[in-house]
């Protein structure tokens, strides 16, 4: 059995259509159609009815998918243990980081985890922060690094890392550097809700304060920072998302006045702590 066979039937299961099959598997119909007849040919029996330009499972396709699926999916994984083995990797770890935390701190310390742990494989999904808890849940990743406690009660969160969050601004020009909080939001637009936890408490602040002031809503980091170095307007962003824009004097810190300042968390989420995820988290905790 060619295992090229096993995935043209299981993405034309999905599709019910051999020509959407062949556009996602970059085949040509006549070859989704030559896979399927040799896979039908090889089990002895028919797992597609045909009905114009749809195909629909038989009883004994529909009962055959979920083993396909699971030929293919072990038969990944074997070619994704030798790969690791023959670049010399004994070890995995899989962390699930939100877009905050890994365009920020998490590539720096990376790298030193890595230097230290040769022997380690690591893969990182970047998701949003409340998605990373269904991630440890069902087994996909072993930590999660999150700026917000999960809701699954039956995971380990717990917080690793506590920074400030200040109001910045774009440093078009020398007379910028003085710019305080009163100034900045009664002449700029404030870009909200790019940070999953604190803006709800955070506006109503700055509005009892600033009822005036314009808001522009962008849910991204690294797309609120740009627009900010454009002169488009000021955040309130942590610390560390911004320490290299900063620095660099592409940013910079607006003096705070009335606006209680929120911190932003770093959550550590496991779910069974491996010993590659122990591994890391101490070395989290060393270097943060």
């Amino acid at each position: 059995m060619d295992i090229r066979w096993l995935k043209t039937f299981i993405i034309s299961a999905k599709y019910g259509n051999f020509r959407k099959a062949s556009e996602e598997l970059f085949l040509t119909q006549p070859a989704v159609t030559k896979h399927i007849k040799r896979l039908e040919e090889h089990l002895s029996t028919q797992l597609f009815e045909r009905s114009g330009k749809k195909v629909i499972l038989t009883q004994a396709g529909y009962k055959f998918l979920p083993s396909a699926r699971e030929l293919v999916s072990k038969y990944e994984q074997g070619i994704d243990h030798l790969e690791s083995w023959k670049q010399g990797y004994n070890r995995k770890l899989t962390i699930a980081a939100a877009p905050q935390i890994a365009a920020s701190f998490l590539p720096s310390l990376l790298r030193e985890f890595i230097d230290e742990n040769p022997d380690i494989e690591v893969f990182i999904n970047v998701m949003k922060s409340f998605e990373i808890g269904d991630e440890i849940s069902n087994g996909k990743a072993d930590l999660g690094l999150s700026r917000v406690q999960p809701l699954q009660t039956k995971l380990n969160a717990e917080i690793i890392h506590e920074e400030p969050v200040i109001l910045v601004g774009a440093n078009l020009q020398e007379g910028t550097r003085n710019l305080v909080e009163s100034e900045v939001l009664s002449n700029y637009r404030l870009i909200t809700h790019n940070h999953p936890h604190y803006w709800g408490s955070l506006l109503i602040d700055i509005k009892m304060h600033y009822p005036m002031v314009r808001t522009m809503v962008v849910n991204q980091v690294e797309v609120t920072k740009r627009f900010i170095e454009n002169g488009l307007g000021v955040s309130y962003l942590p610390y560390s998302m911004v320490k290299d824009e900063i620095i660099e004097g592409n940013l910079m810190e607006v003096k705070p006045e009335k606006v209680s300042r929120p911190t932003s968390s770093t959550y550590v989420v496991t779910k069974i702590e491996t010993n590659e995820a122990r591994s890391f988290i101490k070395f989290l905790r060393d270097a943060l």
